[in-house]
């Protein structure tokens, strides 16, 4: 399978890895070159609206519905839906890295979920989960049925063989692949191992944000989005495929790559981005900015302005402003923010805060720079400064974030994480007199 790419945002491409594959019109004879079959993959209601509507016909050996019926599975630490089973403990929390696994695992037994909110039959809501794998997927083939997955590596380059084609996605880039897309994930470092981040979206697809008075230009650009020209593969063997429907794992056997789509046209395909290349928008006057001014991609909701979730990046930028506390200020946020690392450190946390690891703040849960963070820019010259080696992001909803069982029994959980903030010691030098 041939790794190459076209560009721009959920575009309508037309694209065949053998000559004059894909039909045209009514000059299509009865049967499809090749003698393919037609298959189309929806991601949107037929209904849907023209500018929201997602779709593409593919052209495959084999149609999908050549495979066993499906049997349950367990995947130890990806929990499935619903994630309200208690009350969420309005705590801020961390996490640690997620360590590397000493048995082989592949990425879906790599899985670890996190947190969650939301239903998957009321197609709302995210899972966030961390993973960490050491081997390729050999034979095995997943989908989502419930979710389409957003995926952020931390450590360890990935080629994601698809139905579609191929992405090759390393640590500062990101890929998502669309609900119900059969894919495969092989390890593409000599390291031979692999560590980042998931987003299972259940809700609307992502897209890019609308840029406002912004103008034209900033933040992502649809250009730098790149998705996989035709690429398949004709095997027999003995195949698993593995399928997350209703927030349970499914396995059915296959006598056939499913990966054996020789042909593609349409804008519902898997994409990758290079998050080097997001045009941050900062301040040059006063106060930091929000931080939906970094946003890469949001999943609308019904409430106009406030998202299912989005996908927010914080890279090595220039900090310029005048008279003005720099990192980000305290807060308190109606929506619930988880945090991961890729690179460097975090220019509100001046330790603790590692490449791999995590940070929940829900709901109206106060948090901000830490006692070290706070002291520094309370004193630091006001002249620009470029923050260098840095990438951290966050998944922002408008729910309730629920950590599971494991995430609050993990090791790398930290009880402790409330005392970054303890150095916050009274500062008022106001004078004033008693009041009777």
């Amino acid at each position: 399978m041939n790794l190459s790419f076209q560009s721009g945002f959920r575009n309508h491409f037309s694209t065949e890895a053998l000559s004059n594959a894909l039909p045209h019109g009514q000059n299509s004879p009865q049967r499809c070159p090749y003698d393919l079959y037609a298959e189309q993959l929806s991601g949107t209601a037929f209904t849907a609206p023209r500018s929201h509507n997602l779709r593409s016909w593919l052209y495959r050996i084999r149609p999908s519905v050549v495979q066993s019926a499906f049997e349950p599975m367990v995947v130890r630490n990806a929990v499935s839906e619903p994630f309200q089973s208690s009350p969420v403990n309005p705590t801020p929390m961390r996490w640690g890295a997620l360590p590397m696994p000493s048995e082989p695992t592949d990425f879906i037994d790599g899985l670890f979920t996190v947190c969650g909110n939301g239903d998957v039959r009321t197609q709302s809501g995210v899972a966030i989960a961390q993973y960490a794998f050491n081997r390729s997927m050999v034979g095995r083939f997943f989908y989502n049925a419930d979710a389409e997955m957003l995926l952020v590596p931390q450590m360890g380059t990935l080629t994601i063989r698809t139905e579609f084609g191929v992405l090759q996605v390393a640590p500062k880039s990101i890929a998502v692949i669309p609900r119900g897309v059969k894919f495969q994930v092989l390890l593409a470092d000599v390291v031979m191992q692999a560590r980042g981040y998931v987003c299972e979206n259940h809700g609307a697809p992502f897209e890019l944000p609308s840029l406002g008075p912004i103008g034209a230009n900033g933040l992502a650009n649809p250009r730098d989005f790149l998705s996989p020209v035709a690429a398949f593969e004709d095997e027999t063997g003995v195949f698993e495929l593995v399928a997350k429907f209703d927030g349970a794992f499914w396995r059915a056997s296959l006598s056939h790559s499913p990966l054996d789509v020789v042909a593609w046209h349409g804008n519902y395909a898997p994409y990758q981005y290079d998050l080097t290349l997001f045009n941050a928008i900062n301040t040059v006057s006063f106060d930091h900015c929000d931080p939906s001014i970094f946003t890469v991609l949001t999943s609308p909701s019904a409430v106009a302005g406030t998202a299912n979730v989005d996908f927010v990046v914080f890279p090595s930028r220039w900090m310029v402003a005048e008279h003005t506390f720099r990192p980000p200020w305290f807060h308190r946020n109606v929506m619930s923010e988880f945090m991961g690392l890729i690179e460097g450190v975090y220019d509100a946390k001046a330790e603790g805060f590692v490449p791999g690891g995590a940070s929940l703040h829900n709901c109206m849960s106060p948090h901000g720079p830490d006692a070290l963070t706070f002291d520094k820019a309370s004193t630091a010259e006001l002249k620009p400064e470029y923050l260098d080696n840095t990438l951290a992001f966050m998944f922002e909803t408008q729910w309730l974030l629920q950590p599971t069982a494991q995430a609050l029994s993990a090791q790398t959980f930290e009880k402790n994480y409330m005392n970054v903030w303890q150095g916050l010691d009274k500062k008022f030098s106001g004078v004033y007199d008693d009041v009777e």
